[in-house]
């Protein structure tokens, strides 16, 4: 699902838009791109594979091609290796650190995938998945990781640990009978969203932090200032009505990050 990549991709053009002080050029947007969207291609595709016998025994997932017949399980750990390549020679592409950091960077990735089995951190796992993007940016355009940039992801991985909370709470039941490990089926509804709501703020608290270590502007404050708000009626529409998660999910947080990325460019052009 391509439309995944939209989590990631704006905090990555973040990263490079302040590391650069500007426009980073057509190379690395290019790179950078193909970089973002064969990772998560990696990441998804070995959640389907690693998936199989979970999501056909959910109702909720038990139509997806991992399962029903249209994809083999082959066909799948073809796509994952494909892109796992690519991914690797897009790093190449770009530096040496990039190159060494996309090892660990894919057995993280891959992490995830697993991790639901025996421990209930992998809402956590996740967001540091996806939370590695901003300083996968500030890597392919200085080289090197730079403070204000271990901000920017650790707002990301309490933001991505935080929504991933809120969509787990649909499969909670699931999660009890399987013994499949969670948060949510191991301290319950009431507690699931206290502590998203405390993640989130972490994120808030930690965005916050980038712009004022990376000294941005006006509208950068904006963008932590939107973000507040934007998850303040995320978990809003969750509380009200649970089959509000999706939107919660994919529509708020999709145009949180589009949004983050349109207030750091007018940042930098208007600074």
């Amino acid at each position: 699902m391509f439309e995944h990549s939209i989590f990631s991709l704006p905090f990555i053009f973040i990263a490079m838009i302040v590391a650069a002080d500007g426009w980073f050029g057509f190379t690395l947007l290019i790179l950078g791109a193909g970089a973002a969207v064969t990772a998560r291609n990696f990441a998804m595709g070995l959640n389907r594979y690693a998936d199989r016998d979970i999501d056909g025994q959910n109702p909720r997932t038990s139509s997806r091609p991992n399962v029903d017949g249209r994809l083999s399980a082959s066909t799948i750990m073809l796509f994952v290796v494909v892109n796992a390549l690519v991914f690797i020679a897009i790093a190449y592409m770009i530096n040496s650190l990039a190159f060494w950091l996309s090892f660990p960077i894919l057995f993280v990735l891959g992490s995830y995938s697993y991790f639901k089995r025996f421990s209930s951190f992998a809402h956590v796992v996740l967001g540091i998945s996806l939370g590695l993007a901003p300083i996968a940016g500030v890597v392919a355009v200085l080289g090197e990781i730079t403070p204000w940039s271990v901000l920017l992801s650790l707002g990301v991985i309490f933001w991505v640990a935080g929504f991933d909370l809120l969509y787990s709470l649909q499969d909670i039941e699931f999660d009890i009978q399987n013994n499949l490990h969670s948060i949510p089926s191991k301290y319950g509804t009431e507690a699931t969203l206290f502590i998203s709501l405390i993640f989130h703020i972490l994120s808030i608290v930690f965005w916050a932090m980038f712009v004022w270590v990376a000294s941005l502007g006006s509208f950068a404050w904006i963008a932590v200032i939107l973000s507040a708000f934007m998850l303040g009626y995320e978990h809003y529409l969750v509380r009200k009505d649970f089959t509000k998660i999706d939107k919660a999910f994919f529509t708020v947080n999709g145009y949180l990050g589009i949004a983050f990325f349109i207030l750091i460019v007018m940042d930098r052009i208007f600074s």
